[in-house]
């Protein structure tokens, strides 16, 4: 019976292998490189075109490329198999990805393409004057300065072109040689030609896609989706409104609230509660994850079943979010103590001992035993105290292996037992599983409550914007809450963290590692109290905001309750008058109405 077992589970890991995993990636590779190049060449005409260029000028464009990629490819060859290939191939589809975008940068900094015509917009003359006649002066005249055409701003743009042309050549120049090289050092022999040929089916896969890009974009006018005149006003028109700046001010501090409190969740449970990892993980996705989907639907469907309004909307969501808030300071009384641990928390006697002070490990029942002060592989005495190793408890001798390894004759272990100690921490009180319950109930509650304030709240920001504005509205409020919250929030919430750390570990070289143990008390202050700080803050924008929608009228403010009814209301009163105006020329009038 083992051995069908045993072969299933070989045959598991083979099918995930490195080999198979990095041949799918430089798969992807391959036809990324094949697609990026086929699609570059399809598109010479219209780059001929967009920039008024000579053909000789879209040669070296298209040579650029060839030049990136001699100006390495021996090099890289040679030296590529002494160093780490995979690496090397990644920073290559790193560098070509930034040649790509450097060749799509003139579509964003280029002004609206201007074809070649003899008819003017600007002009007062009509149409009719551009046609055949010969008795009129020459209305078209060429520019007396031809310098004028050189400085041009997209006359030279070909040059961001030919620069990511190059360094496209240059990132894709070790993806080739290294993939194929470490494929038949490190493939089976007998697998090595159906690998090469999945690569080489890829480099064909790529050109027919490029192809197939090329052809569609090559239907699109060079304008779609660029912005004219529609960036400045518009960002000024954001700027000057006061509930979409309160809004993103909002979005900023409760972004930060909760970006650090759902990053540093599982330390912080670990450490409070005495939890495992794999425990604690499981139950955050237990607990807070279902509370939330089942919040986002419900916020949308009462916004669609009740029809209500966005100042209704605001008012529900500030009222959510306050009670959410205020419930989560329940959580302040879910307390535990350290774990106790000789020398770091507690005195070998096992009475508690001031914290950041300079820590006795080293007492008279370990002295003899040169122990390392440092080490952090703690032990749980059978007297209910931990150790941060097996020297520093005194242990002389040990039974068993692995984790079942027992730790006996421990000369620091004052117990009515033998003495011994088993590894691991001791776990924390009963109580303690009893407090997390209560901590993850509330958190079911919390996140529900916040995840139906939500949609109301979004609403807000979509309904407090024009129309027009809207793209750019809500591209800008990503912006903001990813660059002062996303990004900033965890650097500096786990430098707060660190502070509270009791024990740093080890690494070899001896330089600190992780931080193996924390202060409790300090690390709930901080994971509880600096977020409570940040959301409460963003309820004094709240407040404006309220205030400010009584006074004003929103761009995109609906009542759905009106809005809902213009089309029942036309043809109720149609129903009603159907006997008295029942001619097909009158009824035909009033649908067409109705539609209107």
């Amino acid at each position: 019976m083992a051995e069908p077992e045993k072969r299933v589970v070989t045959h598991g890991v083979r099918c995930f292998s490195k080999i198979k995993m990095f041949l799918l990636a430089l798969t992807w590779a391959f036809v990324s490189k094949s697609l990026s190049g086929t699609y570059m060449n399809s598109m010479l005409t219209q780059i001929e075109r967009q920039f008024d260029i000579p053909t000789s000028i879209v040669g070296f464009i298209n040579g650029s490329f060839e030049i990136g990629n001699l100006l390495l490819i021996i090099f890289v060859s040679y030296f590529g198999t002494k160093l780490h290939r995979p690496i090397m191939i990644g920073i290559g589809c790193v560098v070509m990805g930034l040649g790509c975008f450097l060749i799509s940068l003139p579509h964003f900094l280029m002004d609206r393409y201007e074809y070649e015509t003899t008819i003017s917009s600007s002009s007062n003359l009509s149409s009719n004057s551009f046609l055949c006649s010969g008795n009129r002066s020459q209305t078209l005249m060429p520019t007396h300065d031809p310098a004028e055409c050189v400085k041009e701003i997209k006359s030279l743009m070909w040059i961001y072109v030919v620069v990511g042309n190059i360094i496209r050549g240059i990132g894709e120049t070790p993806i080739m040689p290294l993939g194929i090289s470490y494929i038949e050092d490190f493939a089976k022999s007998e697998n090595s030609p159906l690998y090469i040929g999945i690569l080489e089916t890829g480099m064909i896969i790529g050109p027919l896609i490029g192809l197939m890009l090329g052809s569609f974009c090559a239907k699109l006018y060079v304008d779609t989706g660029s912005v004219n005149i529609d960036f400045l006003p518009f960002m000024k028109s954001l700027s000057c409104n006061p509930i979409y700046m309160l809004f993103i001010l909002i979005s900023v501090l409760q972004f930060n609230a909760f970006i650090n409190s759902f990053t540093f969740m599982p330390k912080y449970l670990e450490q409070q509660y005495g939890k495992s990892t794999a425990e604690i993980v499981f139950l955050i996705g237990l607990y807070n994850l279902p509370p939330i989907c089942v919040g986002y639907l419900i916020g949308g469907l009462i916004m669609k079943k009740f029809k209500i309004t966005v100042k209704k909307a605001a008012y529900i969501a500030f009222c959510l979010s306050l009670t959410e808030y205020l419930l989560s300071f329940f959580n302040f009384m879910m307390a535990c103590d350290n774990f106790p641990v000789a020398g770091l928390t507690t005195s070998y006697e096992g009475i508690q001992q001031p914290l950041y002070e300079d820590h006795k490990v080293l007492v008279d029942c370990n002295t003899r035993c040169s122990c390392l002060n440092k080490t952090w592989d703690p032990v749980c005495g059978d007297n209910g105290l931990s150790y941060m190793s097996a020297c520093l408890a005194g242990c002389e001798k040990s039974v068993g292996t692995g984790i079942n390894m027992v730790f006996q004759n421990c000369s620091c272990i004052q117990s009515s037992g033998n003495a011994s100690a088993v590894l691991g921490l001791c776990n924390k009180s009963p109580d303690c599983t009893i407090k997390l319950q209560y901590f993850l109930i509330v958190s079911v509650f919390g996140c529900f409550i916040y995840s139906l304030s939500a949609i109301p709240g979004y609403m807000v920001l979509l309904r407090c914007i024009k129309s027009e504005e809207k793209s750019l509205g809500i591209g800008l409020h990503a912006f903001c809450t990813r660059i002062f919250a996303g990004i900033p929030a965890p650097i500096y919430f786990g430098a707060l963290i660190d502070r509270t750390c009791l024990h740093w570990g080890t690494l070899k070289c001896g330089e600190p590692g992780a931080c193996r143990m924390y202060d409790i008390n300090n690390f709930r202050r901080i994971y509880l109290g600096l977020p409570a700080a940040l959301r409460g803050s963003s309820f004094i924008p709240g407040i404006f905001i309220l205030i400010l929608m009584r006074k004003v009228q929103l761009p995109g403010e609906i009542d759905f309750a009106e809005t809902e009814h213009p089309e029942m209301k036309l043809t109720e009163k149609k129903g009603e008058h159907k006997d008295v105006h029942g001619s097909p020329e009158v009824e035909n009038n009033k649908e067409l109405k109705t539609k209107l």
